[in-house]
């Protein structure tokens, strides 16, 4: 096992009804900007909610705030919290809504272009972002326990991360209620995202680190389990606080100590996003199995140990259980729905490993990968495979 420091100040409120004790979370004198995005809190029941909660707090709202949240979007929020003397933000929506909160505090204190901060990347340290907390209504990315972001930025076809240790939420409401009104390809999407941030920390080399892998095994198994329950027209609570919990823990930091982490597929799924608005989720579902064919000799060990542990394959050897495991993820996707080809987001995808290539190189993005040895080359023949 690597040596890993692990802290993680986040307080978890989980149930229904949870959102009524923000109120005592938040101070009293502070100044709040509640963020959200299209409007879906207010159909339900969530907006309703909060207002009833903070009826006492100095609360002024900001709205709008898109997937794959836009920098320029967010600069106009960053002027309404510098023009209102905000000091306190209420992030309230999914993994896009959180992460514009995350940059959002970390950009009202710092002095300069915004851009720079995920441009250099400037890690904000504890004490150097603006307090906030969230209120979590599409589970998917983990955001709301964690200290990371990705931002986007269209006028350059950009779309880049940052964080940094003073970047965690204060407390995060997480109410499995709020699943009843998610549509269902975004409950596959935030399956699929889960299940993927899981694997980026998992699937690289058999490690040491048993616990840390069997805990990724059995959120792999409950996601598996859960998705056909939290899919059907008919809610089911506790399938839905499965989800919402598997999502949060799939990316909250503890999985990844004490191990090498990948993360080479997100790197190329941003692109994707980025160049043709395809959801994240769904660059992720494209680029992954190429992604394990590509590097098969140095992860077949892993893929065979994730056939054997999460979905019961036994026979055969290591490489034809490792085959077999990628197969199994494949399926796993089409049965959410979500297609794992390029050319089934977009038809203008011929010149699409080129570009990343030629991104990756210009921003000397050299050594992805577990193993640090992913060149932009590899990531064209990765990427040309997906098509």
């Amino acid at each position: 096992m690597l040596n890993f420091e692990l802290k993680n100040p986040t307080k978890i409120l989980f149930g229904k009804g949870e959102i009524e004790k923000i109120s005592k979370e938040i101070p009293k004198d502070a100044k709040i900007l509640m963020i959200y995005g299209g409007g879906s809190i207010k159909s339900n029941g969530v907006y309703e909610q909060v207002k009833e909660a903070l009826k006492d707090h100095d609360l002024q709202e900001f709205g709008g705030v898109p997937a794959n949240p836009e920098y320029e979007i967010l600069l106009e929020a960053l002027k309404v919290i510098k023009d209102n003397n905000v000091t306190y933000l209420l992030a309230v929506g999914g993994g896009s809504v959180i992460d514009g909160v995350k940059f959002l505090s970390a950009a009202a204190n710092y002095e300069g272009e915004s851009w720079e901060i995920l441009k250099k990347p400037v890690r904000t340290l504890e004490g150097g972002g603006m307090p906030f907390g969230t209120i979590l209504t599409l589970p998917a990315t983990g955001s709301e326990m964690n200290s990371g972001y990705v931002i986007s930025r269209r006028e350059t076809n950009e779309k880049l991360s940052s964080g940094g240790p003073g970047l965690f939420p204060q407390f995060s409401v997480l109410d499995p209620e709020v699943v009843k009104s998610i549509p269902k390809k975004q409950i596959a999407n935030g399956i699929a995202d889960a299940y993927t941030h899981v694997l980026e920390q998992y699937m690289t080399a058999p490690s040491s680190a048993d616990l840390q892998e069997r805990i990724a095994e059995s959120i792999l198994i409950s996601l598996q389990e859960t998705a056909p329950k939290v899919m059907s027209e008919n809610f089911d609570y506790d399938a839905a606080g499965n989800f919402m919990w598997c999502c949060t823990m799939a990316l909250n930091g503890l999985i990844q100590k004490g191990v090498i982490t990948d993360w080479a597929v997100h790197a190329m799924g941003h692109e994707l996003t980025a160049y043709y608005g395809i959801d994240h989720a769904r660059t992720l579902a494209v680029i992954a199995p190429s992604h394990y064919r590509y590097n098969f000799e140095t992860k077949k060990e892993k893929l065979a140990q994730y056939a054997e542990r999460v979905w019961k394959i036994t026979e055969g050897n290591i490489e034809e259980k490792a085959e077999a495991a990628i197969k199994k993820l494949e399926e796993f996707f089409h049965s959410l729905e979500i297609q794992t080809k390029l050319s089934d987001y977009t038809d203008h995808y011929q010149n699409t490993a080129e570009r990343i290539e030629k991104a990756f190189t210009e921003r000397n993005w050299v050594g992805l990968g577990e193993l640090k040895k992913l060149t932009p080359k590899d990531a064209y023949k990765i990427v040309e495979m997906s098509y």
